[in-house]
């Protein structure tokens, strides 16, 4: 009955909520200020404002104004914060200082000291009242509501925000802090006890006391940060974070900022300033034309540009709703001139066509085929999309006087084992060639490893399959790759392709390689949920290992000859002498390359010319006709 009451009237309209409060308050005002009275006079029955008709309504009249005045009315009562309390304060101070008023204005008998002491019985009695009718609200709206106990790694005001939010919310809460500085453990900040890291570890590993540990460090560095989750995995709890000190723009932080750890974040470095001069060379007041602008590195080159206002940027695209996508959100963030242009490139008609009828100034050619199991059930596709195409790009180029050419490479273009990295290769070597052979246009290769959260990475495959429940698969044990993210990635790209000087290979540092293993544990242990180990009935999410796919190495690699590199201007960026062909040799091949069909003689003798040019590449008997 009395929980049927309640929830009535907190689902009663702003207004008749507004009523019931002042009708309260002008039932129990009169009482405090009799109160007061007697306390002052010592007589129970003493008179309430006496001299003054009607007295104690006027001044309960006074307090009502003065609370409205100053919107503690307006405040609603279940988010009680410090706001209310400075409202409070001036209303009481308007009400102190009225009293005051009508003593020296009226013959009304008002001792000094009443105003006082009114004041502070106001203050207590809206105060206590608003926390005892939140109390009781909260209670039977929510005793039914399981809640989600929280514990928040990081005493300080963004923890302390956080969890006054969550103090508020129906389905979480706060059980305690979590700070290894000396001087908070063991005290109490905002309602909760903070508790030094390894005793808290313990608890909750021994106890279960918690659902879920929340990161409230938003100013952390990834080293750091990489550091504490690697503590806290032994929980065995879902681990949590709000976002950087850059994302919280408005420097307050909801329960709606919360967001899952992203392995993306912790795989990558902590970025270095890119060198401004380098960024802006190619790009600013310059035409730019991205071929694969809707791809994973296409898009992010196409943020990077725009940040760097170049004239216009040409978006080319073969996958029209992936052109719409980006080209949608360059419009969304930037008023410069963008061109989205449907096609493909492997039409080197258009090409020029677009090249000619813009004046392009710089050309990044991210279109490519990337997924290696694909590539090598469809070679000739493969090879023609990836090497051809590059030709004819570059051709295009070359022909209308664009100034900088930048092809993006790849590490699986090093001693390839599938028919992709070896696709990527013939096109590095066309792009050496040619370089070789004019000074019209600076041509230059970047070639770097995987990049995180793209198409073909393994994080969203594994974040996919960690939500069904699992299995996750891990094609071996001991598979390893380089990871970048890809806004790093493309800014490198970016400044690699300003310091070439024709038919450079450029390197990316991708930092130290990580095993794909470690990394489907991590993802697992993030999830707040454990790895069950082979032959184990224990634990929530397995990981099967498939084999290797066709073409698939244990360990990538970016050089080819380790002793013919050298350092740039930028601590990221190394530049390779790697071996060359003339372009009169290689013409021939990429004319007939495409000229081939999926017949297996044509596919025999494209793996043969792979065989020939591409050091290390030997064909795979999965390769097959399609």
């Amino acid at each position: 009955m009395v929980k049927q009451v309640v929830v009535r009237l907190a689902s009663t309209p702003r207004v008749i909520k507004q009523i019931f409060l002042i009708a309260l308050d002008f039932t129990t005002l009169p009482i405090l200020l009799w109160l007061c009275y007697v306390i002052r006079l010592f007589d129970l029955g003493a008179e309430v404002v006496p001299h003054l008709a009607f007295g104690a309504f006027w001044v309960t009249l006074l307090s009502i104004v003065s609370l409205f005045i100053s919107g503690c009315y307006r405040h609603i009562v279940r988010s009680f914060n410090e706001s209310l309390i400075f409202k409070l304060a001036i209303a009481t101070a308007i009400c102190m200082i009225g009293m005051y008023v009508m003593a020296f204005s009226t013959s009304a008998f008002i001792p000094t000291s009443i105003p006082v002491m009114f004041g502070f019985m106001m203050f207590a009695w809206v105060w206590f009242s608003r926390g005892v009718i939140r109390f009781v609200v909260s209670s039977y709206l929510k005793a039914d509501t399981p809640k989600k106990r929280i514990a928040i790694y990081g005493a300080g005001a963004a923890g302390q925000q956080i969890a006054a939010a969550l103090y508020r919310s129906n389905e979480h809460l706060p059980v305690f802090f979590i700070d290894d500085k000396q001087s908070l453990t063991g005290q109490m900040v905002g309602g909760l006890k903070v508790l030094q890291s390894k005793y808290a570890l313990q608890l909750i590993e021994k106890k279960s006391l918690v659902d879920e540990i929340l990161i409230a460090l938003p100013s952390v560095g990834r080293l750091r940060k990489r550091e504490i989750i690697q503590f806290l995995e032994p929980a065995h709890v879902k681990i949590t974070e709000i976002p950087g000190l850059t994302r919280l723009v408005d420097g307050t932080i909801r329960i709606s900022d919360i967001q899952e750890v992203d392995i993306v974040d912790l795989l990558g470095r902590d970025p270095i300033p890119p060198v401004q001069e380098l960024l802006l060379k190619n790009i600013q007041d310059k035409v730019v034309l991205v071929t694969g602008a809707g791809g994973s590195i296409g898009s992010e080159l196409c943020r990077q540009i725009v940040k760097n206002k170049p004239k216009k940027i040409i978006i080319f695209e073969i996958t029209e709703f992936a052109l719409y996508s980006i080209d949608k959100e360059l419009r969304l963030t930037s008023n410069m001139t963008i061109i989205p242009i449907l096609g493909t490139v492997l039409d080197q008609g258009k090409l020029e066509r677009i090249i000619e009828q813009y004046q392009v100034q710089t050309v990044y050619h991210a279109a490519a085929y990337k997924h290696v199991p694909l590539v090598e059930c469809n070679p000739i596709a493969g090879l023609k999309n990836n090497a051809i195409g590059t030709a004819f790009s570059l051709n295009a180029a070359v022909k209308n006087g664009v100034e900088t050419f930048v092809l993006i490479s790849t590490d699986k273009a090093v001693r390839p084992t599938n028919v992709m990295g070896a696709s990527k290769r013939m096109a590095e070597l066309y792009c050496q060639a040619l370089a070789a052979e004019q000074n019209t246009t600076q041509i230059s290769i970047v070639r770097f490893g995987n990049v995180l959260g793209s198409s073909g990475s393994v994080v969203p495959l594994f974040k996919q399959q960690i939500a069904k429940g699992g299995p996750i698969t891990v094609t071996h044990p001991e598979v390893t790759r380089y990871f970048m993210t890809i806004p790093e990635a493309s800014q490198l790209v970016i400044q690699a392709g300003a310091l070439g000087l024709g038919g450079d290979v450029f390197l990316l540092d991708m930092g130290k390689s990580v095993r794909i293993q470690d990394l489907a544990r991590q993802m697992i242990s993030l999830s707040g949920l454990r790895v069950r180990e082979a032959g184990s009935v224990d634990g929530d999410i397995e990981i099967h290992y498939s084999g290797l796919r066709p073409g698939e190495k244990l360990y990538e690699e970016l050089l080819i000859d380790q002793e013919n590199t050298e350092t740039t201007v930028h601590s990221r960026i190394l530049r390779s002498y790697e071996k060359q062909y003339p372009l009169d040799e290689l013409l021939p091949i990429f004319e007939r390359i495409n000229q081939l069909n999926a017949t297996n003689q044509d596919i025999d003798w494209a793996l043969t010319q792979l065989e020939y040019y591409v050091d290390g590449y030997h064909r795979g008997k999965e390769v097959c006709v399609n």
